[in-house]
């Protein structure tokens, strides 16, 4: 490389860097969205749920997702192991062992917990992610880079990536059936659920709701509402017999995902390390070495 090419190097390097101090100077300025009192939500009743999966199977066909016929998902051998919500599943059911009653299992439903300060809309570089009014969080494939920090950032490790496909990937999570919400309808997993372990309604009026269940049923449910508070609140949130971190949640506080991933990126970037300036970094390392061996081999 000669003097003339290093120098139109370094000062496109120079430029990315500049561009993206600028970018995240903006990011920090941007103000807080505010919630809607009026956002939905789901209450999930885990002591009702019996496992019957026709979630999993409408959730499939009503995301143009393939999937058997619905008497397939009686099987229950799909319970041996636990599951995560995947790219080709964007819900899933898991049992749990009931101490109480062994032939009673605890059945949870498992997906995008759409929480009020989303990890994954803060983490998002490009805007990809929004929280909406209806309470829901949507992906938009137009804006996404493919950098998957939402699926770093995700408390609940939900968001998935396409990673069979080559051409244009996509990033996979529940949506809230957002498409069916706009016209006034249920969630498609709420609608078809045969014992309505399911309650769709304004997050405010589900909380009322679940800790009137827990009045009412003291030996029936613990004294939390799982979602009400962690990481600042979530649309999903759900009643259990024992304690959630045996039945597949992660324990987690009440602070804001956010304010951790926040913290962290601001932090960088106030220290003028943006991560265009470390490839570039990484780049002029690159070209040195490689200079040097090039260097040694003419004189060899």
């Amino acid at each position: 490389m000669n003097t003339t090419s290093r120098r139109k190097f370094l000062q496109t390097a120079s430029l990315g860097v500049g561009t993206t101090i600028l970018s995240a100077n903006s990011l920090k300025s941007q103000p807080k969205n505010i919630l809607s009192e009026d956002r939905m939500g789901v209450l999930v009743d885990t002591t009702v749920c019996v496992g019957c999966r026709n979630c999993e199977f409408t959730c499939k066909t009503a995301h143009d997702l393939p999937t058997e016929p619905i008497e397939s998902y009686a099987d229950r051998s799909v319970f041996k192991k636990l599951r995560r919500p995947s790219d080709k599943a964007l819900t899933v059911v898991n049992e749990f062992h009931n101490p109480k009653n062994e032939l009673l299992p605890i059945n949870v439903k498992q997906q995008c917990m759409h929480c009020d300060h989303p990890a994954c809309v803060s983490a998002c570089i490009v805007g990809a992610f929004t929280k909406m009014d209806n309470g829901s969080v949507v992906w938009d494939g137009g804006k996404c880079i493919g950098c998957r920090y939402c699926m770093v950032a995700c408390p609940f490790q939900v968001p998935t990536f396409e990673f069979d496909k080559a051409i244009e990937p996509e990033i996979r999570k529940c949506d809230f059936c957002i498409n069916r919400t706009k016209e006034d309808k249920l969630p498609a997993c709420v609608e078809i659920c045969p014992v309505e372990a399911l309650v769709y309604g304004r997050r405010s009026d589900l909380i009322k709701e679940a800790r009137t269940r827990i009045k009412r049923n003291p030996d029936r449910y613990i004294n939390n509402i799982y979602g009400e508070l962690e990481v600042g609140g979530t649309g999903w949130m759900y009643l259990g017999p024992q304690k959630f971190e045996t039945i597949g949640f992660p324990k987690l506080s009440t602070k804001t995902a956010p304010g951790v991933s926040e913290a962290i990126q601001h932090g960088i970037f106030s220290y003028f390390v943006p991560p265009v300036m470390f490839y570039s970094i990484l780049g002029m390392i690159m070209w040195i070495t490689k200079r040097n061996t090039e260097k040694k081999e003419e004189e060899a």
